[in-house]
């Protein structure tokens, strides 16, 4: 392999210039670069290296065969005209060269703008292409990966690219490499490395130090220029993002190190931590030794039960995960086992320590005519209390499994004496009561046998209770007998009043009737009823309003006929012959009304004072009606041969039987009327 240090670098353009003219690319397309996504660099890419961007370029050393002049005045060219991304840079010669053969521009199309960095080194004369070159073995890379360079001569249009290729990778990716080392003559130490092919090294150029002793340059494989990278910004955003996960994910998890008796929960969501409760509780499993023949029950089996969701919500609002203070703290929970899954439970797995309980009963005693009981007997079994604190024990030490000796405990019979004893009451309290109801007033009772006949009462374990039904069918035996029994017409009443309408006495209080209403569902209505332990059927009624006649009832007095004339709604209904005063003492006339009643007096001042003078007594005078002054309606058939002639002392005398009649018809306040 040639070596790279002594080839003659003779006629080959500035580096310098190619760096110059590249950093004035790059600094138009710095903003494009920053915002294209980062992309891996392929480990043949080579670019100018960073040191050369900010360096003055400098005169290559003057070989045999072209002025050292030449290259050192070498203008760069202008940028290539691509858009965004093209940071090719040129650099022709002074002199004339035939283009290479992999110059071709159809074998090298451009790459897309944003990727493109290849690097070109055009000589002044002419050169045959590496081996390497051909265009139809080195397609364009993705335009993402693109970073070849130009440097163009100052010459002629015509281009020589001088290929670097490597065999470490199979593929023999080509890279294009013109890098000047800006060092003095003794660089030539440098050899070509293992990597560089043939071709390669014949296509690069070694110097020697000139004669007058300035310093020689050296082509030499280029260190690759780093590609603007954005690692830090990236890092950063990741960083960025991985704290706000973190913060936001304290703010939902519990904090590290807390446990819900015994169950980790830390790093877990409340609902997560309540899952892992609920599962750590059901697996958890007792075995049950010596006479329990390690017989074997879960959590789940036993119906262990904690608030799950409470425990976990209280341990995340007490241990959050944000608070580091609240760290590494443990709680304590209460399990509750379910009775009745327990006892079934441990009766399946270890049937050998179970002995059966005798239920209580009811019946009907037909001889005292009510339900009598008999008490329950209690079977033998596991102490549910016991396997209630083992599991309690191994959950709260974060154990599995745990070993119990059974302890052997009295097992209550599914329906117990005192829920027998509690429903003989009630099925007697319901035969004292049992009937068809009009408001408070029991108007078809049901004996107590004829209740019993009606319902069935049956035991049901599995509620701890008894279950009472009624026989629909015997009820609407009743049922349909109700209208005769139940039905009732009203009474009608009746309102004395004077003649402006005034109520001056009820008359009759008047009672309503009633009727039974639609009876087709009553008797499917009282069984349910009775179900529920209520015997006191409200049975539908219609009520029948009564009728209350108003009677506006006067009295009229006419001393010329001597009779008294009763008028009922203006009607007269009946006229009585009657006795008024003598002369000297006359019955008043005019309207009056009916002030008081007296059954019976005696009447005359004589009666009361012995020593009064023109004065009577009259003993015993009855059916007193008062309207006047000391002036009645009375009866005087005890003392009166015969009426229709005044000889009374003022008081309208009339027949016993006649006064009792207008004592009992008029009402304080009935209109009397007294004319001649």
């Amino acid at each position: 392999m040639t070596n790279l240090a002594t080839e003659s670098q003779a006629g080959k353009a500035s580096v310098g210039d190619a760096v110059q003219a590249e950093q004035a690319v790059e600094d138009e397309q710095t903003a494009a670069a920053d915002t294209a996504a980062p992309e891996a660099v392929d480990e043949t890419d080579a670019e100018p290296p960073a040191d050369a961007e900010t360096a003055e370029p400098a005169a290559p050393a003057v070989a045999d065969d072209s002025p050292a002049a030449d290259s050192a005045d070498a203008p760069a060219q202008p940028d290539d005209p691509e858009p965004e991304a093209e940071h090719d840079a040129k650099v022709e010669p002074e002199g004339e060269a035939e283009p290479a053969d992999d110059a071709d521009p159809e074998a090298h199309p451009d790459p897309e703008p944003e990727a493109e960095h290849d690097a070109k080194v055009e000589p002044e004369g002419e050169a045959e292409p590496a081996d390497d070159a051909d265009p139809e073995a080195h397609p364009d890379p993705e335009p993402e990966a693109e970073h070849d360079a130009k440097v163009e001569p100052e010459g002629e249009d015509t281009q020589v690219e001088a290929s670097v290729t490597t065999d470490t990778d199979t593929d023999a990716e080509t890279v294009a490499v013109a890098t000047a080392v800006l060092t003095p003559a003794a660089a030539t130490a440098l050899a070509p490395t293992a990597d560089l092919s043939a071709e390669t090294a014949t296509a690069v150029g070694t110097a020697t130090a000139p004669a007058d002793g300035s310093p020689a340059f050296a082509w030499a494989p280029a260190e690759p220029q780093p590609k603007k990278k954005h690692t830090a910004l990236w890092i950063s955003a990741a960083a960025g993002v991985a704290v706000v996960g973190l913060v936001v994910s304290s703010l939902v998890l519990i904090a590290p190190g807390t446990a819900v008796a015994g169950v980790p929960v830390g790093w877990l969501t409340p609902g997560a931590a309540a899952a892992a409760i609920e599962q750590r509780l059901g697996e958890t499993t007792v075995v049950l030794t010596g006479a329990g023949e390690d017989a074997e029950v879960t959590g789940a089996e036993l119906g262990a039960a904690v608030d799950a969701q409470a425990l976990a919500d209280a341990a995340f609002a007490q241990h959050p995960m944000w608070n580091p203070t609240a760290w590494f703290a443990t709680t304590d929970a209460e399990i509750e086992l379910d009775p009745a899954a327990a006892t079934e439970a441990l009766r399946e797995a270890a049937p050998q320590l179970y002995t059966d309980a005798t239920e209580a009963t009811l019946a009907y005693d037909a001889a005292t005519a009510s339900y009598v009981s008999t008490p329950a007997v209690a079977g033998t079994g596991i102490d549910v209390a016991a396997v209630q604190g083992a599991i309690q024990a191994a959950f709260e030490a974060g154990e599995t499994r745990v070993q119990l000796d059974p302890v052997s405990a009295d097992v209550p019979a599914a329906i117990s004496t005192e829920t027998a004893d509690a429903t003989a009451a009630q099925l007697n309290g319901m035969l004292d009561t049992a009937g068809f109801y009009v408001g408070e007033e029991r108007t078809v009772p049901i004996d107590r046998a004829t209740l019993a006949a009606w319902l069935t009462v049956t035991p049901d374990p599995e509620n701890a209770a008894y279950e009472i039904t009624a026989d629909e069918a015997a009820i609407q035996a009743v049922v349909d007998g109700l209208p005769a029994a139940v039905d009732r017409p009203a009474e009608n009443g009746a309102v004395i009043t004077n003649s402006a309408g005034k109520v001056l006495r009820e008359e009759a209080p008047g009672i309503s009737g009633r009727e039974v209403g639609d009876t087709s569902g009553l008797a499917s209505d009282f069984a349910a009823q009775l179900a529920t332990g209520d015997a006191v059927f409200q049975t539908p009624v219609t009520e029948v309003a009564p009728v209350v006649a108003t009677l506006a009832r006067t009295i009229e007095v006419d001393l010329s006929s001597q009779t008294a004339t009763l008028f009922e709604n203006g009607s007269a209904i009946r006229s009585y012959p009657i006795s008024s005063g003598l002369s000297g003492t006359p019955t008043p006339t005019g309207h009056f009304t009916v002030n008081a009643y007296t059954r019976v007096q005696d009447m005359g001042a004589l009666c009361y004072n012995p020593a009064a003078v023109n004065s009577y007594c009259t003993k015993d005078v009855p059916w007193i009606t008062w309207f006047a002054p000391d002036i009645a309606f009375h009866g005087a058939s005890a003392f009166r041969s015969r009426l229709g002639v005044p000889q009374s002392h003022g008081c309208v005398n009339m027949w016993n039987d006649d006064a009792k009649f207008v004592y009992d018809w008029t009402a304080r306040g009935t209109e009397v009327w007294v004319h001649a």
